[in-house]
């Protein structure tokens, strides 16, 4: 009898990932590499071989906070391979943590892997090695839920904002030709995803760097455009939600996709301030009064239609006067969800050499007096709904209740729907279910499955 060949134990490697959506899907590109490769993911310091940090770098905050993971990792492993934004800054991480192994930046893979390669070799299995390891309709791995995944269309952006360092980090616009994201997608759907969530630095610019070229996919042609790309993934019968739009004229084109139910009546645009002087600095569009025109054409064609945005406060050089302007902004635009920052300066960035900083305390009060007027605006946004049936999206089980998204609601940004009598209903995560909403607050919203 011949004797049966032992199996080598594979080579494991612990993960970190750290940062936006977009800094996910590069941890989920490089997590399948290392499946694909014969690597083990492993959860714990403790059982890995190597550890790879996915780093965000954008704002102080982030720097810290990857600075400290690093470190932890160091700690507690000692082989430690970083990649991701604040990859960019070597120094910065170098004079912290001097024996880092590798050092790259965002979405080099190659790099990344020739440093796992590099601490923890491949066992070479004959008996394996020429197998398959991936069928061409695997997704790989994801960090989402099975019912959700982002799909990013493009890398970099071609802005210079004067606040932001993310184009030296993951510099200009590329986008990727739209049947390669189509055909993602398509798989992504076929795995169990009920919702994708389109993300890029700049949605709206998709495709100018490719000259709109166009592409078939199933049949069709399409344009390596927002347009075009929202067409084809309305063929896919699942939620789409586009994240990071500009407000470009070209953006009026989509809105009757939404009215017809093929898009989601969602919009993420980082509007950022409304004083056109503030907008001029920050290197934005500052065209307020047109802004808020095309939001009022947006809801006359499409009157569920949920705008989510973004605002910087205490920019250098923002008066009490100019804040006031982006208060009255919030009255007039009555946004349905808003985010807000107190202006930092960001290592790199050109607003830093602006003159008249705003006072720090100026700058949180003018922060808490922006969040308390929002929060107002959307608790009445919300209380609007108190009546309405919802379709929702089901992300968990939790007791009696199910916890899900209505079609207002981003995953982790966004607010919730409660649903009361969600599991007596046997709702399971990625179910869709219609909710007859019975109260709301101002994040979240109350039902009960509707008859």
């Amino acid at each position: 009898m011949s004797a049966v060949p032992h199996k080598t134990a594979s080579p494991r490697v612990g993960f970190v990932s750290l940062g936006c959506p977009k800094a996910l899907v590069d941890s989920e590109r490089i997590l399948t590499q290392l499946k694909v490769e014969g690597y083990d993911i492993v959860p714990s310091y403790d059982d890995a071989d190597v550890v790879v940090v996915n780093t965000c770098g954008f704002i102080d905050a982030a720097v810290d906070e990857s600075l400290e993971a690093i470190g932890e990792a160091m700690a507690e492993n000692g082989k430690v391979i970083v990649t991701g934004c604040l990859g960019k800054r070597e120094e910065v991480i170098r004079q912290a943590h001097p024996g880092v192994l590798s050092i790259s930046g965002p979405q080099d893979y190659t790099s990344v892997m020739r440093a796992v390669h590099a601490a923890v070799p491949q066992v070479h299995d004959p008996f394996v090695d020429l197998v398959p390891r991936r069928a061409a309709d695997d997704i790989g791995i994801k960090l989402t839920p099975k019912h959700y995944a982002y799909l990013k269309i493009s890398e970099g952006c071609n802005h210079r904002c004067s606040f932001c360092i993310i184009p030296s980090m993951r510099g200009d616009l590329v986008s990727r030709p739209v049947d390669e994201v189509l055909r993602e997608a398509e798989r992504l759907v076929r795995g169990g995803v009920r919702e994708l969530l389109v993300i890029s630095q700049d949605t709206s610019a998709y495709g100018v760097d490719l000259r709109y070229i166009e592409r078939d996919w199933r049949g069709g042609s399409y344009q390596t455009r927002m347009q075009a790309l929202c067409e084809g993934l309305a063929e896919l019968g699942v939620w789409t939600r586009l994240h990071y739009v500009y407000p470009y004229p070209h953006v009026d084109r989509i809105i009757p996709l939404m009215a017809e139910g093929k898009l989601l009546p969602y919009l993420d645009i980082p509007f950022q301030h409304a004083s056109p002087r503030i907008l001029k600095l920050m290197k934005r569009p500052g065209a307020v009064e047109r802004t808020l025109e095309r939001i009022r054409g947006w809801r006359a064609i499409c009157p569920e239609l949920t705008i989510r945005s973004t605002f910087i406060v205490g920019f250098p050089g923002e008066t009490d006067a100019e804040f006031e302007e982006l208060l009255d902004f919030l009255d007039e635009a009555r946004l349905d969800r808003v985010g807000a920052f107190a202006y930092s300066p960001v290592e790199g960035a050109a607003a830093n050499a602006l003159p008249d900083p705003v006072d720090e305390d100026v700058k949180q009060a003018r922060l808490a007096r922006f969040m308390e007027r929002q929060a107002r605006i959307s608790a009445e946004r919300l209380e609007a709904k108190v009546g309405s049936v919802q379709r929702c999206l089901v992300d968990a089980i939790d007791g009696e209740l199910a916890i899900a998204r209505s079609q207002a609601d981003a995953p982790e940004i966004d607010g919730l729907v409660q649903i009361q009598d969600g599991a007596a209903h046997g709702l399971r995560a990625g179910d869709f279910a219609d909710v007859r909403i019975m109260g709301s607050d101002e994040h979240d919203l109350y039902g009960e499955v509707a008859a």
